[in-house]
């Protein structure tokens, strides 16, 4: 069905997760992370996280589906085989990611960032981003959680992947 990851598996970056069974011949529902969502079938060579290891399986057939997408692996060809995979992520190789321009970050580069705001007060660490209608939603949880927008300029002032840090314009008391 799928070829175990090599030890030294390249740094992954999560997609999506398979999220349900779809039909009898061993396709499955994907959550996609990734914009628009259908855009995770165009990575062939995809990890999935089964047991804590990285598993490689090839993408045989995938498509919209609804608000969804719906993915077939090499094979994984009945019910069972699909219900294995149930929940766990998928990822590729960094090295597959598009470059991209100065101050454009992946959401999960930014995932575990430390966040102070403009004069030096501890907000917490990124733990997810939403993405809504407007505009997309930083999740920072610290001493509370808070729901901060992510607008470059406006309240995102700098994000620096290497110290770890992302500072915003943004009231402590909000």
């Amino acid at each position: 069905m799928a070829e175990q990851a090599a030890a030294d598996v390249p740094e992954m970056v999560v997609l999506g997760r398979v999220s349900g069974i779809y039909g009898v011949k061993g396709w499955v529902r994907v959550f996609s992370h990734t914009s628009p969502r259908s855009n995770i079938l165009t990575y062939s060579g995809w990890y999935l996280r089964q047991a804590g290891n990285w598993v490689k399986y090839e993408l045989q057939s995938g498509r919209a589906h609804g608000k969804g997408v719906v993915a077939q692996l090499k094979g994984c060809d009945d019910r069972e085989q699909a219900a294995m995979l149930m929940q766990a992520e998928i990822a590729i190789p960094r090295e597959q990611l598009p470059e991209l321009q100065p101050d454009e970050f992946y959401w999960a580069d930014l995932k575990g960032l430390k966040v102070h705001t403009t004069e030096g007060v501890d907000l917490g660490i990124v733990d997810h981003l939403l993405e809504t209608g407007a505009n997309d939603v930083v999740v920072i949880k610290g001493e509370r959680e808070r729901l901060i927008p992510y607008l470059w300029q406006d309240v995102i002032q700098s994000v620096d992947l290497k110290a770890g840090l992302m500072i915003v314009d943004w009231d402590p008391d909000f």
